[in-house]
C-alpha cells in the first residue's frame, strides 16, 4: 500500500512563491512516476507536471512550464513543487499522485495513488 501526503499549501500574494511536498510512504518510491494536479472551484482536474520513475525527468503543462519545478528526493521519499510567479489562477486545490512504472507523458493516474490535497491561494 502507498500513502501519499501534500504539504506546503497557503496563502500567497500574486509573484510570490510556495513549495509544496508530497511525502510517499513505501519501499519502492524510485518505482513510482509521480505528477501534481490541482483543481479550482466548478473546474476539472488538471495536470500540472510529473517526474518520471528512477530518473526522475520532468513534465510540465504548458500553463506553468518555466514558473513551476518538480523535482524528487528519491533518499526522502518526497516530490516537491517549486511555484515561482504565482498568478491568481493559480489558485487550487493541489493534489499529488502515483503510478508505478508509469510512462512520463501518457501515464494515467485513475488507477493510481492519490493524495488529499493541499489548498493553495493566490490572492492578486
Amino acid at each position: 500500500q502507498v500513502q501519499l501526503l501534500e504539504s506546503g499549501g497557503g496563502l500567497v500574494q500574486a509573484g510570490g512563491s510556495l513549495r509544496l511536498s508530497c511525502a510517499v510512504s513505501g519501499r519502492t518510491f524510485s518505482s513510482y512516476t509521480i505528477a501534481w494536479f490541482r483543481q479550482a472551484p466548478e473546474k476539472e482536474r488538471e495536470f500540472v507536471a510529473a517526474t518520471s520513475w528512477r530518473v526522475g525527468s520532468t513534465y510540465y503543462a504548458d500553463v506553468v512550464k518555466g514558473r513551476f519545478t518538480i523535482s524528487r528526493d528519491n533518499a526522502k521519499n518526497t516530490v516537491y513543487l517549486q511555484m515561482n510567479s504565482l498568478k491568481p489562477e493559480d489558485t487550487a486545490v493541489y493534489y499529488c499522485a502515483a503510478k508505478f512504472l508509469g510512462a512520463l507523458t501518457t501515464v494515467r493516474y485513475d488507477d493510481g495513488y492519490w493524495g488529499q490535497g493541499t489548498q493553495v491561494t493566490v490572492s492578486s
